[in-house]
């Protein structure tokens, strides 16, 4: 069954909700069953629809091939609780259903979550918003560097032939508060570059957004490019540190522990105890909606999208929470790949155990959503793999914000509430420009490939016509050469010729071979 992705956009959790139940009624099988003397008609056993579930997820690209059966059972669960099933008598609302023969059917009434409509803030209940830089002198327009350049050259031009006794542009310097505006900004317009939506506010709560923390989490870090903190009560106790070494570094622990069989399923069993102990999970309740839509670029076309997407969604991060989230990635991806660990589960693999085990202490909803572990697998399963990417910082971004400040600062900024002579917005220096590529279907692709090869080789034989530094005998040996490797543009230019060659190229007749008898060879001779 086709696949839907769901992009990003405000209630994604809800989509999908209505996604996978859209597609488990369409696809599961019904068929008729006894049970209890008692035939009926149209249903399944729980033990069956684990099982095409199970498959469905795991090949359904919103979700991935980390799905357990276990977490197939928990979604049949939250099924039969929001009557998207209900057994044959009739009876739904909880979450009592086992892997097993029990039989279970479709309601007749559609299962489906209403999305709400996002409601337009009054005048009187709205929150004000304050000026900033952006809404009060045009400092993160987004215009052309070229008709910016030009708008300042005009700018600097009428400003020389300014009389000299006209009052000029009262300017300040950059205040702290300006530079914490632009390191903000600048962020989440790359951010909602990457993602594609024509505004954050519908999946992010600006007031959520620190740019205290941005700019701790880019400029204050170690030479392993973890976060380092100023208040080191926030940071992870010394003994889950110590732990969390011992299993990144298995075997090569401390001698000093204490060493016996299981001492790693302990150290382990410690170390999530302490994660699940969090007031809240690593990417913040606030951030919920946020990550929850950059699951929508976990696509093998839109990896590389993906992680920068990521990058710039944990630099919103507390640093403390970042920096749980680094040692935390760091310490699932060398237990994962390590080859000498022990099993630290007799039934479950050492990557899927690593997953599930802290999915939940990474993403969580504040109000109890039905694919919250679903979804925390996914994004996990992803950052344990590209953590290195993800959690580093940007060199990019941070030297664009540097550059600007410190042109900004070059520059002076206009006083507030002060226009130009002529009127007009104060002329300050522009953002600079990124721009995103904008994916193509291969179908496309191909298309301006030939058409952009083909481009070219008109031009080359224009040229070749047209170059008057050429000889007659040079230009004759490179039109041939040219028509002889490209005959359709060729046969484009010259038509004529082209038929001409075709009407003369008739098959000659070959002079017929004279065989000269010899007088044959002869021993007696």
């Amino acid at each position: 069954m086709s696949t839907h992705i769901i992009t990003p956009g405000p209630y994604r959790a809800t989509k999908l909700w209505n996604e996978i139940t859209h597609l488990f009624r369409a696809g599961m099988p019904l068929k008729k069953h006894r049970q209890n003397l008692r035939n009926y008609s149209s249903c399944f056993t729980a033990l069956a629809a684990v099982d095409w579930l199970h498959q469905m997820l795991c090949s359904n690209s919103n979700f991935g091939p980390d799905v357990t059966r276990q977490q197939t059972v928990q979604l049949l669960k939250k099924f039969l609780k929001n009557h998207v099933i209900e057994d044959v008598k009739g009876r739904w609302g909880t979450e009592d259903l086992e892997d097993n023969n029990t039989l279970y059917r479709f309601p007749s009434t559609s299962p489906l979550k209403p999305i709400p409509c996002p409601a337009v803030p009054s005048a009187s209940k709205g929150i004000k918003k304050r000026p900033s830089l952006r809404d009060k002198e045009g400092f993160f327009r987004f215009k052309s560097l070229k008709k910016n350049e030009q708008e300042a050259e005009e700018n600097q031009q009428a400003e020389e032939e300014k009389d000299p006794e006209e009052p000029h542009v009262q300017r300040r310097e950059l205040t702290e508060d300006d530079e914490r505006n632009i390191w903000r900004d600048t962020t989440l317009t790359h951010l909602q570059k990457i993602l594609g939506v024509a505004s954050l506010d519908e999946v992010l709560d600006p007031r959520s957004v620190n740019p205290h923390h941005i700019i701790h989490n880019m400029t204050k870090v170690n030479k392993h490019g973890v976060v380092a903190l100023d208040d080191k009560t926030n940071d992870l106790p010394h003994w889950v540190l110590s732990a969390m070494k011992s299993l990144a570094n298995w075997p090569k622990y401390d001698s000093a522990e204490p060493s016996y069989p299981g001492f790693e399923r302990d150290v382990f069993k410690t170390v999530s105890d302490y994660f699940y102990s969090l007031p809240q999970p690593l990417l913040t309740y606030e951030l919920y909606e946020l990550f929850i839509n950059v699951l929508g670029l976990l696509q093998p076309q839109s990896e590389r999208v993906a992680i920068e997407a990521l990058q710039l969604c944990t630099l919103l991060l507390p640093p403390a929470s970042r920096r749980k989230l680094q040692l935390l990635m760091r310490m699932m991806s060398r237990i994962s790949q390590n080859v000498d660990m022990p099993p630290l589960h007799p039934a479950i693999g050492t990557r899927t155990l690593m997953v599930h085990t802290f999915s939940s202490c990474v993403l969580g909803s504040a109000d109890e959503c039905d694919l919250d572990e679903l979804l925390a697998t996914r994004l996990v399963s992803f950052l344990m793999d590209h953590q290195q990417s993800i959690l580093s910082v940007p060199q990019y971004l941070l030297g664009a914000i540097n550059d600007h400040v410190q042109c900004l600062r070059t520059a002076q900024v206009p006083v507030e509430d002060m226009a130009n002579a002529d009127g007009s917005e104060p002329v300050c220096a522009p953002l600079p420009l990124y721009t995103f590529c904008h994916q193509i279907s291969g179908a496309e692709f191909e298309h301006q490939k030939l058409s952009y090869s083909q481009k070219a080789m008109e031009d080359l034989l224009e040229m070749l016509v047209s170059d008057q530094n050429m000889t007659e005998k040079d230009r004759c040996k490179r039109l041939k050469q040219f028509q002889k490797q490209y005959p359709d543009i060729y046969s484009q230019r010259y038509p004529s010729t082209e038929k001409a060659s075709k009407t003369n190229n008739k098959p000659k007749m070959k002079a017929p071979l004279l065989i000269r008898k010899t007088k044959a060879f002869s021993i007696r001779s």
